[in-house]
């Protein structure tokens, strides 16, 4: 399963590090019980130079976007200041073009706004980061929408709250499409408390798309 992380300036490190470590360890622990790999890795941006990230830290992409096109898994993270990034017609397009083709389009904090423009969020249920849940839902006019858990599963879509619940929502990721038993290995491998019942999976196991 390949899974791109898209990257762009100020960029919230934790919102891409945090999901990035928790396929990582789970392709380690794999790959240790002696099988394949289970998750493909790729930094994606819209351009072919790095990128710095909120507070400095310069971020380099590994695949190029065309190259990223048809990923089956998709991260967008966020930004503190979300509205200028949202207003990066490279971002936006680059949003478009990773989503149009995923199984399943994910979102860390603010990243929702961006899953937002791409009318992803349109008539589902998500979450953000707390602080930013009702502008997101007046943006959306969907007050009914918002949810304040550590992530939400609408099936295709999957939005997670602020930074450090990206790592909750790719262990929920990870249960979701290797089980149980390997999420709870990542998570005890990454030392964090993870914990299952915080997220909200809002359709059957039927409804939801299959990687």
């Amino acid at each position: 399963m390949r899974v791109a992380l898209l990257v762009f300036d100020q960029v919230d490190v934790l919102d891409v590090g945090g999901p990035y470590e928790v396929f990582l360890t789970a392709n380690r622990l794999t790959e240790r019980d002696g099988r394949e790999a289970p998750f493909e890795l790729a930094t994606v941006s819209d351009t072919d130079r790095p990128v710095r990230a909120y507070g400095g830290m310069m971020l380099g992409p590994s695949a190029r976007l065309r190259e990223a096109v048809g990923s089956e898994i998709v991260v967008v993270p966020g930004a503190v200041d979300i509205d200028a990034v949202s207003a990066s017609p490279s971002v936006r397009a680059a949003v478009d073009a990773l989503t149009s083709a995923a199984c399943i389009s994910s979102s860390v904090c603010t990243g929702a706004f961006l899953l937002a423009d791409a009318g992803l969020l349109t008539g589902r249920p998500f979450t953000t980061h707390w602080e930013d849940l009702p502008a997101l839902a007046q943006r959306l006019g969907q007050p009914d929408g918002a949810r304040r858990f550590a992530w939400v599963d609408s099936g295709a879509v999957v939005t997670a709250g602020g930074l450090s619940s990206g790592i909750s929502m790719a262990l929920h990721l990870v249960d979701r499409l290797l089980g149980r038993d390997t999420a709870t290995a990542v998570a005890r491998q990454i030392d964090y408390a993870w914990d299952p019942p915080a997220g909200s999976d809002e359709q059957t196991s039927d409804a939801r798309s299959q990687v």
